[in-house]
This record gives C-alpha cells, structure tokens and sequence, in this order.
C-alpha cells in the first residue's frame, strides 16, 4: 500500500494547470478527484499521458466553470482547454460521476446516466489499477495531514479511494478485471486488447481469471470500430515493449482479429541465410526498430517487412533451401491492404508500403553502381531513403546478425548520399545556351560550352556573381577572346569542377568511413 508520504511526493509531481481545475471545482461546491490512467502512472513514478479528472458537477455546471473548453459528446466528458505548449495538458478531461447501462454492440453504453456518488463511478471501470481515485480538497488545506502535520494547500488532505485493490495489483504487477471479468468484457470489447496493452507497456502480468476470459471473449472484438482498434495497437507498437505485446496478443488469441496475416509467419522455417523463423524474425526486426527509437512508420515496415513469406515460400530442391521470390512485392500489396483494413492514414499506408516493397535492394557494393542507387532513391523518394536503410538495419538484426551496418551497407550509405549531392552544373547560371547564343550572334558550337564552363567556375568561386547582368557583361568579354584562350580557360574550370566534386566525393565517404 502506498504510504501517506509516499503519496505526497507524488502528489508534487501534479501540474499546476492541473490542480487548478481541481480547485476551480472544489471551490465552486463539487467533489474533484483525479481518476484512471494518471493516478496509476503517479503511483508508478510514470510522467501521465493525460489527466481525468471525475466530479459531482454535471457537464452544463463544468462548463460554466471553464468558458474555454469543449463538450461534444453524449458521455458526459467535457474538455477543458489550457493554454500551453505540453501535449499531456493541453485538454484536461472532466468527467460527471456516471452510470452504464447495458452495451448491446460491446462497445458503447445504451445509456449514460450521472450520479452523485463517486464509488458508483469506479465500479464501472475496466481494471483495479485504473479504478483508483485520487483528491486534492483546497477546503483542507492548512489542516492536519492524517500524521498530524501541517501541510500546505497543495498537498492537503488528499484522498485516496481504492475499492478493489489496485495499490496491491500495482506492487504485484498485475492486470485484475474490476469484478467479473466477463461483464468488464462484454460491456466494451476494446477493454481486451486494452489489457493486453497495459500488460506489455508496463511489464505486467495478466491476472488468470481475467486472462482466461480475454481469451472466452477475443471475438468480440470483430464488432469493435477498426479506427478504436488501430489507435490501441498504434500505442502498443510505440510502447518500449511493442514485441512483448504482439507476442501477448497472439498468445491471448486476438492478434487473430487484428493481423492474422502476421501469424501465419508462426513456425515458418526460413532459408539458411536466417537463424529464425519469419514470425520470430520479424518480432526481432521491431524489437531493434524500437531499441533504436524509431517512428511508427519504421515500426511498422519492420513487423511487416516479410509478412508475404508464408505465402511465397517455395522449397528449391536442387539447393536444398526455401526460396521467398516476390515476397517484398507480395508484402507491399498485403502490407497497403493490412493498414487500410485498420483505417491508417494513406500517407501511412503509402510510405509503409514503400518501404516493404523496396527493402529487398540489392547492396553489393563490389557489383553495384551508382545509376542503379540513384534509381532506388528515385523510386523510395530523398525524403523517406534513410527510413529504407533503418528497415534493412531492423532486417539484418532480426536474422540474428551482429551488427546492422557492416561496411558495405556504409557504403552503400555512402552511395546514397553521392547520389542525393546536388550535381555542379551549368543549368544553376542565371544563363543559357540561348541567351549566349543571342547575346554574342553565333550559331551552336563548341564555343557555347566552353564559356558556360568558364561562367561556372566563376560563380562556384564567388556565388554573388550569379547574376543575368554580370555573366552577360562577363560572356561579352570571353566571345572576343581567341578560340585557344577560351579553349584553355574552358579546360582550366572543367578540371576545377572536378576537382571541387572529388573533394565532396571523398568528405561523404570519410563521413561513412568508406573508401
């Protein structure tokens, strides 16, 4: 059990902006007790994703309170907006104490009613961790704290309400129903896959009873809005534990309704090149992408990256080997047709796709050439070609190798950013061919070339004068020259280009440490 001055420490951690809204209420006559996830994650010494806050105030007397805020639901839950730059504080949740009636689709309440009793509302709660409410009372302020001490307005005469044990679910690192598992469920079917969530994020066990009805009931979740289902999984991928929550998903039975395409990769012998098979492997592939931090595109791209092995395996008697041919063409479809089914954005799903496709490139750098990287970098876009490289880093780990980046995928990076350099050209002059032509009344020749070089090497040495009135005054002057000055000058910037290109040349690959 959380000790009192335990509580109090933990209770500095509150935002003022929040606290606020807490007294704003208590002030004006109402009970205000802090509820849910953020109660659970001050107990655990966690920074809250977001603040509820639960009262006897219904939603007309909340708003009165709190002109900047928002009300759009039939739920009660009123928004009240703040004024700051931290995503966590910017809307504060208030919610009446509140009553449910029976859920017939398994997912929201046919009826909503409010209730002055904040033991009625914690009943209704999905797990005994998140059904703890926590107050601040401003009217106790001043007064004896319950060891007798003084405490200042801020710290008074909290109360903790905890009717189903979850201070003693917390210190066991358990998920509990509140009450019976199988009403918990049938009222709103997400609060499975939000089990399994919490679990893996917080490296909690899931209580038996409450396991076993997971399981009895995981079909609910076909009646569940794909977009409800899509959110939950995007914060299970994003957690520091998003391989544990796969794997909990599928032991539970549910990954079956979300992506049952990833579990046909369960026991799927790869070829000799692998040490895993296609569902361990690609486990381990997100496992790295989350080691090293990465968004949820990578993310993303790593779990699916061969999730069209199962279905493009063929067996190469000859070799004595399994063969995958196609499978990163297959997977992009699959991969676009998964995302869409979950209600993804379509920028999402475009460049998750993307990168499955093309994360097969071809990486022989002893075979290679520098036309074929420019084509992949065209084909994958500048923008997302280092998110390709991630993936293949994530592949490369998930087969069991030792290092993501051995030499030649650095450089291969190395080839990349010689193929992204912005090329010295006379296309960058404030003149053209045209224009020179016009200018000095001759016909097209070697001579046009020459001087296009010499105005190059100019501006490459002073940017400034990469104007149409300099090189045009300047291109005047070099027509009167004889053709063998001109021709030499030319030479003289030609080999200077070069120079200048070897020079970023050998920078990109000192910066990969490449030859």
């Amino acid at each position: 059990m959380l000790k009192y001055t335990e509580m109090r420490e933990k209770i500095k951690k509150i935002p003022p902006v929040v606290k606020n809204i807490a007294d704003t209420l208590i002030k004006a006559g109402f009970e205000a007790y802090f509820v849910g996830g953020c109660v659970r994650s001050l107990a655990l010494h966690m920074k809250p994703k977001d603040w509820d806050i639960t009262t006897n105030a219904e939603p007309e007397e909340i708003q009165n309170l709190f002109p900047h805020s928002v009300y759009e639901n039939k739920y009660g839950t009123v928004g009240v907006i703040n004024d700051t730059d931290d995503e966590t504080l910017r809307v504060v949740e208030v919610t009446p104490y509140r009553l449910e009636s029976s859920y017939s689709d398994k997912r929201r309440p046919d009826e909503v009613r409010f209730t002055s009793n904040i033991e009625e509302d914690l009943k209704r709660r999905d797990f005994t961790i998140n059904a703890m409410a926590l107050a601040l009372p401003a009217d106790k302020a001043g007064k004896p704290g319950k060891n007798g001490e003084d405490l200042p307005a801020d710290e008074a005469g909290y109360e903790l309400i905890d009717l189903f044990g979850g201070q003693e679910d917390l210190e066991k690192k358990i998920i509990k129903a509140v009450g019976e598992p199988d009403s918990r469920f049938n009222e709103d079917a997400l609060r499975i896959l939000r089990a399994v969530r919490i679990a893996s994020e917080l490296d909690f066990t899931i209580e038996s009873e409450t396991k076993k009805s997971i399981k009895k009931h995981s079909a609910h979740l076909k009646e569940i809005a794909q977009e409800r289902i899509r959110d939950e999984l995007v914060k299970t991928i994003m957690s520091d534990r998003a391989k544990e929550g796969i794997e909990l998903m599928s032991e539970t039975g549910i990954l079956k309704y979300i992506m049952p395409e990833m579990e046909e990769g369960i026991g799927i012998e790869q070829n000799k090149a692998h040490s895993f098979t296609v569902w361990e492997h690609n486990l381990k592939s997100l496992e790295y992408a989350v080691l090293k931090k990465w968004p949820l595109e990578i993310r993303l791209a790593a779990l699916l990256h061969d999730v069209a092995k199962p279905v493009t395996r063929r067996r190469n008697d000859e070799k004595g080997d399994w063969t995958f041919y196609g499978h990163d063409v297959v997977g992009s479809k699959m991969t676009a047709k998964i995302l869409a089914r979950l209600k993804f954005p379509k920028k999402t799903i475009e460049l998750v796709a993307k990168l499955v496709r093309y994360h097969l490139f071809f990486s022989d750098t002893e075979v290679v050439t520098l036309s074929a990287v420019r084509r992949l970098v065209r084909n994958v876009g500048q923008e997302n070609v280092w998110d390709l490289m991630n993936v293949r880093f994530c592949d490369r780990i998930g087969m069991g190798r030792p290092k993501e980046s051995p030499y030649r995928l650095r450089k291969y990076e190395a080839m990349i950013d010689e193929a992204m350099r912005a090329p010295l050209s006379v296309t960058s002059l404030k003149i053209d061919g045209n224009r020179l032509m016009e200018l000095l009344k001759i016909q097209p020749g070697p001579k046009i070339g020459q001087i296009l070089n010499i105005l190059f090497e100019e501006v490459l040495d002073e940017p400034g004068k990469n104007t149409a009135e300099y090189l045009e005054n300047k291109a005047i002057g070099l027509g009167d020259l004889p053709e063998k000055e001109l021709e030499n000058l030319a030479k003289q910037a030609k080999d200077k280009k070069t120079q200048i290109e070897q020079a970023e040349i050998k920078e990109i690959r000192q910066k990969w440490w490449v030859k």
